[in-house]
């Protein structure tokens, strides 16, 4: 009777510790694909991580736009009309992207505070902005107003 009752104890133990190690591995691989976002007066607040993958955005401020010669790497500013954020790219920029239009990047912040995005997302058409941009613009919009 007591070798049965070992034997269950044991199951169980080996069941709840293969659970706890399951999910383990779910959440640790959950925090390696969420993705925050940060508006540019965020980021100028030290709000975000450095050197951690995230998601940054706003308006491409007009006449920010530089490109490299010969290179595809180029580097435009992204403002929420309160801060600007400084954003390089390597790559072939998406065919909707333009200067005074909605875009997100994602990508990591170096300690220089320049943001090095590894993807850019703009909108898909005239009436559309990112929700991210949409909810940190207004926000900025109504802080603004308030301190009238």
């Amino acid at each position: 009777m007591h070798a049965v009752r070992r034997k269950r104890l044991l199951f169980i133990v080996l069941i709840v510790s293969l659970l706890a190690s399951a999910l383990g591995l779910v959440l640790y691989a959950l925090q390696q694909n969420i993705n925050l976002f940060y508006s540019p007066a965020q980021i100028a607040a030290g709000e975000a991580p450095l050197e951690t993958t995230i998601r940054a955005g706003g308006m491409v401020e007009k006449g920010s736009l530089a490109r490299q010669p010969d290179s595809l790497t180029l580097a435009f500013n992204v403002t929420d009309f309160q801060h600007s954020l400084r954003i390089e790219y390597t790559g072939i920029l998406p065919d909707l992207f333009r200067e005074g239009q909605g875009v997100v990047a994602l990508g990591k912040l170096r300690g220089d505070g320049v943001f090095e995005a590894s993807e850019v997302l703009a909108k898909h058409d005239e009436k559309y902005m990112p929700p991210e941009v949409t909810d940190a613009l207004k926000s900025r919009q109504m802080s603004s107003e308030s301190s009238y």
